[in-house]
């Protein structure tokens, strides 16, 4: 997969976005990385630590987030992605669902648009990436959390996304998907996506596994957000043996190691 300029060994290696929050109400980060000084040396810190891709938000997508408007959602990232295409040689992701703030990011250099709603949200995402040679993150996401047989509808729901990509005209070397941990699902249905994520596989694009800190996690061991580091890690575990190509986390350096560990014991001869 390529990346702005730089491609991914998708197929042998799993590789890290490392999560940068511009907003004041995140559930895990809210706030700390609003100010542009605190967020160029977050990054610093994150790209030093191993982070392969940084993914700018501006809108938390938290249970219950208060939707704000493109003009705000735009001011909250636009700074900081002129600041970090300055200073890092490093892809930037943008996390908008929003075909105006993705316009915009295009415009200011992003070189992946990761979109929680799978092209589906807003009419013409699809066609903003096809035209602008970006790559793209697909998530499946969905209002309840009702299926009829539950992997297998998110298995075709990331399936109708693909063919919307692909009729509209998006290289299939620009798209990794997302099964959408914490989004749609109960917290059952979320471990269930863990536990069979190498089904995804079979679509033959990258899988991108997002779980860090999130809401399963603080179920399973009863924790608070801060303290769900090492379960993010288990999951960041079963990513790589279950194929996954990306893991996008809050906590850089121990994912990384994590990762790194598993592919030295895959890989001995």
């Amino acid at each position: 997969m390529k990346i702005g300029n730089k491609n991914f060994d998708t197929l042998n290696k799993t590789y890290v976005f490392g999560i940068l929050n511009c907003t004041p109400d995140s559930f895990s980060d809210g706030g700390k990385w609003n100010q542009i000084d605190l967020a160029l040396k977050h990054v610093e810190k994150m790209v030093s630590e191993g982070a392969d891709v940084i993914d700018v938000g501006g809108e938390s997508t938290r249970p219950g987030y208060t939707v704000i408007s493109d003009n705000e959602e735009i001011e909250r990232v636009a700074l900081v992605i002129q600041k970090i295409k300055e200073n890092f040689d490093i892809p930037i992701s943008l996390d908008t669902y929003k075909v105006k703030v993705a316009e915009a990011g295009i415009q200011m250099g992003v070189d992946l648009i990761n979109d929680i709603w799978g092209l589906k949200k807003e009419k013409g995402m699809a066609k903003l990436i096809a035209e602008s040679g970006v790559a793209c993150c697909l998530m499946h996401n969905k209002e309840k959390t009702e299926y009829s047989n539950f992997i297998e509808d998110v298995y075709n729901d990331i399936a109708e996304t693909l063919e919307i990509a692909h009729k509209n005209g998006i290289e299939k070397d620009r798209i990794c998907i997302d099964p959408g941990v914490g989004f749609g699902k109960t917290y059952e249905q979320n471990l269930i996506v863990i536990k069979q994520l190498e089904l995804f596989n079979k679509l033959k694009y990258p899988v991108l596994l997002g779980t860090s800190r999130k809401s399963a996690i603080g179920l399973a061991l009863d924790l608070p957000v801060d303290e769900r580091l090492e379960g993010t890690l288990a999951t960041t575990a079963m990513a790589v043996m279950k194929g996954a190509s990306f893991v996008r986390v809050h906590d850089v350096k121990e994912n990384v190691r994590v990762i790194r560990m598993i592919e030295a014991i895959k890989n001995v001869i």
